[in-house]
């Protein structure tokens, strides 16, 4: 009866293949199916539907169902399925029992199924994207593809390991501050199941892989802080210097558990006078806003379709992107994280707000922040987008309070945004909350004409000077039509061209604006 020793690391087990599917089930089998179709994940059951314009999109509930043999999984002592995104809620069974639930389609959750693992395992998810009043997104102007659209895992670690059910956070937290030169940087791990004798090492390490700073502690120091002498500064597009943090738990030469994360060394201000300002200089924020869906894949997306994303945006110049209207996947965060693009990231608190949706939307922000905290590409928390469409109620001024101050206190860093729809009074209370602000203005579009665009913002400045402000969309519509008198609303490519040109005089050219953001590049 010797103790089993691991002297490998956590391994990540991939679920995708060979998943049985169905719309048509109105409960949670107990065996494996026969009739249901075979899916591979990523997968959406809206791929079709949710694009061709026919207005029958399904919004109901749909099973997934796979069986696992414990013979083929890695050995270890705790076994957690982790789901990088089931929209919109999840329950998930196995063998037959349900064991979690999960409410918001665009985060990673997991759950712990050690006990219910037995030599064949049937592991059912009944995935749901009706209409409710409790989860956002529940009206907007994209589609809400029901699935298991990102990938599912099985995360296999010894008992004592670091923490992976907190919110679906990656156990660790990174937090860098700019000395002069130099930098301090923070490193909080942490622990289930932790045992005495146990102890951390820490290893910081260059983007070329040389070690930096290390340390060997007790199990007890889950914080510690490191000196990077002459630092490398995570600069944009300019360069996007990374540093890596990993931290094992070991008893004695046997590494029971491991994570690891890059992370990047930088100073940001959002100046009320001289907009975005990375590392001491002038950084103009001129880019794009991104949805996670594309023609015949819905939101099911693969690597290389991320890949492909980021390179258009790249190439076109921008130096930002709006992760609009939710969270992304952790693969394009780490895309931003290389490649130097400023993002701001939001929850899909978005266009209604409803009274009974308050606690989703702080378990929403909670997971954004604690899954995406180490990202230096992230500047800016979003709270919400267009929520003020059908007026400011007492209740939707209180919930963005309250996102606000746990934005704050979640991540004392960065700064807080929303994005307003057009038609809001510039005086509107919710305005005075978040540290920033943006507005979705389209003049020249829809109604008025694009040469109001600066003059109003201006007005705005005057307004309120010491909020920053940014214009969080702009942008026109156009089809495959020409003309040589382009008017608005006649979706030229001529006047397309005349608005984004007229765009860019006005907005490039008014320093104050911290970040402009076209809608929409994809």
């Amino acid at each position: 009866n010797k103790r089993r020793i691991f002297t490998t690391m956590r391994q990540i087990y991939n679920l995708n293949t060979k998943w049985a599917f169905t719309k048509e089930a109105t409960e949670a089998p107990k065996t494996m199916p026969e009739k249901w179709y075979w899916v591979t994940l990523p997968h959406t059951w809206n791929d079709i539907d949710g694009q061709d314009g026919g207005n029958d999109l399904y919004r109901g509930t749909a099973f997934y169902a796979k069986t696992i043999n414990k013979v083929d999984l890695p050995e270890a002592e705790k076994y957690f399925l982790e789901v990088n995104g089931a929209n919109s809620s999840a329950k998930v069974y196995v063998n037959g029992e349900m064991v979690a639930e999960h409410h918001g389609g665009y985060s990673t959750w997991r759950v712990d199924i050690t006990d219910k693992l037995t030599t064949e395992t049937l592991i059912v998810f009944e995935v749901d994207n009706s209409p409710n009043d409790t989860v956002y997104p529940q009206m907007a102007d994209f589609t809400f593809y029901g699935g298991l659209y990102r990938n599912v895992n099985l995360v296999c670690v010894s008992e004592s390991h670091f923490d992976l059910t907190y919110y679906g956070g990656p156990g660790i937290a990174v937090t860098p501050e700019i000395d002069g030169d130099d930098a301090t940087v923070k490193v909080d791990v942490y622990l289930t199941n932790a045992k005495d004798g146990q102890e951390l090492m820490y290893t910081l390490k260059d983007k070329e892989g040389n070690v930096v700073a290390a340390d060997k502690v007790s199990k007890d120091e889950t914080s510690v802080t490191f000196r990077i002498n002459n630092v490398h500064r995570w600069h944009g597009r300019k360069d996007p210097y990374l540093y890596t943090a990993e931290v094992c738990l070991v008893d004695g030469a046997n590494v029971l558990d491991n994570v690891s994360t890059r992370f990047g060394c930088r100073t940001y201000e959002i100046h009320p006078e001289n907009g975005f300002i990375l590392n001491g200089e002038e950084y103009p924020l001129r880019g794009v806003s991104r949805h996670q869906d594309r023609w015949g894949i819905g939101n099911a997306l693969l690597p290389e379709h991320h890949e492909e994303d980021m390179d258009y945006i790249c190439e076109m110049g921008a130096t930002t992107i709006r992760l609009a209207h939710y969270q992304h996947d952790q693969y394009f965060y780490d895309l931003c994280d290389e490649r130097g693009q400023v993002i701001w990231a939001e929850i899909p608190y978005i266009s209604n707000h409803m009274p009974n949706g308050r606690e989703n939307t702080i378990s929403q922000m909670k997971e954004l922040i604690i899954q995406n905290y180490n990202h230096p590409s992230i500047v800016v928390w979003g709270l919400s987008n267009e929520i003020s469409m059908q007026g400011s109620s007492d209740d939707l001024l209180d919930n963005h309070n309250v996102l606000n101050d746990l934005c704050h206190e979640l991540d004392p860093t960065r700064k807080t945004t929303i994005a307003i729809v057009s038609m809001c009074p510039m005086d509107d209370p919710y305005v005075q909350i978040p540290d920033t602000v943006s507005w979705n203005h389209y003049f020249g579009w829809y109604g008025r004409e694009a040469k109001d665009n600066g003059p109003w913002f201006d007005e705005f400045h005057a307004k309120y000077p010491n909020i920053p402000v940014g214009c969080s969309e702009y942008g026109c519509e156009a089809l495959n039509w020409h003309t040589s008198e382009p008017k608005q609303g006649d979706y030229t490519e001529e006047y397309q061209a005349y608005y984004h040109e007229e765009l860019i005089k006005q907005l490039f050219t008014r320093k104050y604006m911290w970040a402009t953001h076209v809608w929409n590049m994809y």
